[in-house]
């Protein structure tokens, strides 16, 4: 079970405390609390960032354990994981599909009161981002798309479906509600990300949180401008990407301290929706009174 790179044990790590979770809950009746129930909750949006970086770039060297690790991030989620491939690495992030808006664009929230629009963005791009996947999977040539994505499905609703056989309410209520939470909470990141800001800019395109905590158990999901800038890096050079390329002249106002901190401001202790950020203006350097002369 050799890594492509040896930091992703953290990315293992993140899911085996995630399946520990659940198992947990499932297992040992002492578990199924509201502090198990939270961690786990917390836990299943850090694996859909762990989903994220693998859909960009293989964990392991084998194609076997790559292709078997889908199936338990599918699980994980309870989707099929390739669909991200379609929805976010090719659509998303180019930001448009055809000439048609992101099927994950906030565009697609309009409610005045903007914790309406958190709240419901995944019922929002939902059913748009199912209508473009299906829609890009039955072009002619993608039957190895489209059998991966069977199988990933069968093996996450079928394992799920077994489980609620076995012990039902244990299952729908420790479970089931973890898997559904970290799948919406990774919708509703779209908005949190990109609402406001200038999707045609090349650096402004993006809100960036750099709260450290936040970025161990993310694996830096947080410099967002420097991932969709450079997707293809491995997730331990986008902190120092950021600071070399994207700091200097991303609007400051999109590279957020805390996450928690910002979602209140932006959807508890206000009514509307933020403003359009400003690009930032990069100033020319003074010329002196020589250069001036000349």
């Amino acid at each position: 079970m050799r890594l492509k790179h040896p930091s992703d044990w953290r990315q293992l790590f993140i899911v085996f405390v995630y399946l520990s979770l659940l198992a947990s809950m499932v297992l040992v009746p002492w578990c199924r609390n509201i502090v198990f129930l939270a961690t786990a909750c917390m836990f299943s949006f850090y694996v859909q960032t762990v989903t994220h970086n693998v859909l960009h770039g293989v964990l392991f060297e084998s194609k076997a354990l790559n292709r078997a690790f889908r199936f338990v991030l599918s699980f994980c989620g309870l989707f099929p994981v390739s669909s991200v491939i379609p929805s976010h690495n090719i659509v998303h992030h180019h930001f448009d599909d055809d000439g048609q808006p992101d099927w994950a664009s906030p565009a697609h929230a309009r409610f005045s009161w903007n914790l309406l629009n958190l709240m419901h963005f995944p019922n929002i791009i939902g059913p748009i981002t199912f209508a473009g996947i299906n829609r890009w999977a039955s072009v002619k040539g993608r039957a190895d798309y489209r059998r991966q994505s069977m199988q990933e499905s069968i093996f996450a609703f079928g394992l799920t479906a077994l489980l609620l056989a076995w012990d039902f309410w244990t299952v729908l209520f420790f479970v089931l509600v973890p898997q559904l939470w970290g799948a919406r909470w990774f919708l509703r990141v779209n908005l949190i990300q990109h609402d406001a800001c200038d999707t045609e800019s090349e650096i402004d395109h993006s809100r960036n949180f750099g709260g450290k905590l936040l970025n161990w158990f993310s694996v830096n999901a947080g410099y967002h401008t420097a991932h969709h800038n450079k997707p293809g890096l491995h997730w331990t050079e986008l902190p120092a990407n950021h600071v070399k390329d994207v700091a200097p002249t991303m609007n400051p106002q999109l590279l957020q301290k805390s996450l928690l901190v910002y979602l209140a401001r932006t959807y508890v202790l206000r009514f509307s929706r933020p403003a359009a950020v400003v690009p930032k203006v990069v100033h020319a350097p003074e010329l002196t009174r020589q250069q001036e002369a000349a």
